[in-house]
């Protein structure tokens, strides 16, 4: 497909092919039009796929004329860093500089960014806490926004900066509001749904490309909070039939003494922390010792000031947390001999842009598991209301707010709590 088919100017397109863009991506070629014709648009797609192009391509087309008083556009990303970076986008396509564009973040002290925007702006680009600053110091005019758009959603999520982005979208009520996200959960959708339209459109690329390495099974159990994966955890090793030898990765030591202090202890050496924290918690400081005692069964390690480890012999590895690096847990899941192993990773909303970090890294999916029925999920507070026309639809482009899952990221495993890593998971957990 060419550039083209984009519909773009042909200052754009030039821009664009000097840039050495001489294709467009999936996204930009799903979303373009419909952005350019004024529709509410949420694009899931990784890192890589050509979000920030696509919106400011979109943004440099739909604004036609430059030099007006109060900003057009604005936009939101999670901070100071993504903000260079979609300056330095805009500055590679508005080659002929036809429009003022300002960063705005934490770094600048506030009465400097009083006086740029004052002076006169077209777009802005903004971490939503000193956007709203500005904006309830009368500095930020919202009322002539055309295009609202939110950039790595999921990252403004985790940084818990909701609030902001709520205000200032519902105060540029007569805009296109446009998400751009890696991923799509329960806490994302709470933050947009005040202000997308009913219209919706919920475009997603899925682009996890060849496998690149070979990996142990995987397995991914998505919870809604902390407290339900330490639930999920004490029902799923209750099994001790299937899960007679376990590592369980957390990320403190700290964490690891909770986890320990969660279990009912049978014995005394059945659940063990690797190096404990206090001295009266029943650990090992060589995993080797672990491995050979067959009264251990479930060993927890934490990812702080942890070396080199070797797993190898152990059939069950479950991350309880996402390490903060991606690398710890795929040198982890690496197939580096033929026995079998099953990986076991818990993620909740806030963990899944690592998880599919990490699923593109190697190239392989993590497949979901059904949370069990006697699973007690703790309440993850409120959850966003449904809209009128919020129903069901199997396509991964609908004109609802929200879409369903695709087919190759459905729960559609009815499993139970869980030799060949006990015949993989007793296939799957059939439990035969």
């Amino acid at each position: 497909m060419s550039l083209d088919k984009l519909k773009l100017s042909k200052p754009l397109v030039a821009a664009m092919t000097d840039a050495g863009f001489l294709t467009p991506k999936e996204i930009q070629a799903r979303t373009m039009s419909r952005i350019l014709g004024g529709q509410d648009v949420i694009a899931v797609g990784p890192e890589g796929s050509g979000k920030t192009t696509t919106y400011v391509l979109a943004t440099l087309m739909k604004l036609k004329y430059a030099f007006e008083e109060a900003p057009r556009a604005l936009i939101l990303v999670p901070d100071a860093e993504h903000v260079d970076h979609v300056l330095e986008q805009f500055k590679l396509l508005n080659r002929n500089n036809t429009f003022r564009i300002i960063g705005i973040d934490s770094r600048g002290a506030v009465d400097t960014q009083m006086n740029e925007i004052t002076d006169g702006v077209d777009i802005i680009v903004a971490v939503p806490d000193r956007a709203r600053a500005l904006y309830l110091k009368l500095a930020l005019n919202t009322n002539k926004i055309q295009l609202f758009i939110v950039d790595n959603a999921e990252l403004i999520v985790k940084k818990g900066l909701q609030l902001p982005v709520v205000e200032l979208a519902n105060s540029a009520y007569k805009s296109q509001h446009v998400v751009f996200t890696e991923v799509i959960h329960e806490k994302l959708k709470l933050m947009i749904s005040p202000f997308m339209k009913d219209s919706t459109t919920t475009i997603e690329v899925d682009e996890i490309g060849e496998q690149k390495a070979e990996v142990y099974q995987q397995m991914l159990y998505h919870v809604p909070n902390f407290r339900t994966k330490l639930n999920l955890l004490t029902l799923l090793l209750s099994d001790a039939d299937v899960f007679d030898k376990v590592l369980v990765f957390v990320n403190t030591r700290l964490t690891a003494q909770t986890v320990y202090k969660n279990f009912n202890h049978v014995n005394e050496t059945e659940i063990t922390i690797y190096k404990p924290l206090f001295f009266d918690d029943a650990g090992y400081d060589d995993i080797e010792d672990f491995k050979e005692n067959p009264e251990s069964r479930i060993l927890i390690v934490a990812n702080e000031n942890l070396t080199d480890l070797n797993i190898e012999g152990i059939p069950f590895i479950i991350h309880l947390e996402l390490p903060e690096q991606k690398e710890t847990l795929i040198q982890r899941i690496v197939k580096r001999t033929d026995e079998d192993v099953v990986a076991i990773t818990f993620s909740t909303d806030i963990e899944l842009i690592e998880v599919k970090k990490i699923e593109q890294a190697v190239g392989q999916r993590m497949e979901v598991m059904e949370l069990p029925e006697e699973l007690k999920i703790v309440d993850a507070g409120p959850k966003p209301k449904k809209k009128k026309g919020d129903e069901e639809d199997d396509s991964s482009e609908r004109g609802a707010a929200f879409h369903e899952k695709k087919a190759s990221n459905l729960k559609n495993y009815n499993y139970s709590a869980g030799t060949k890593a006990k015949m993989t998971y007793k296939n799957k957990k059939g439990l035969s």
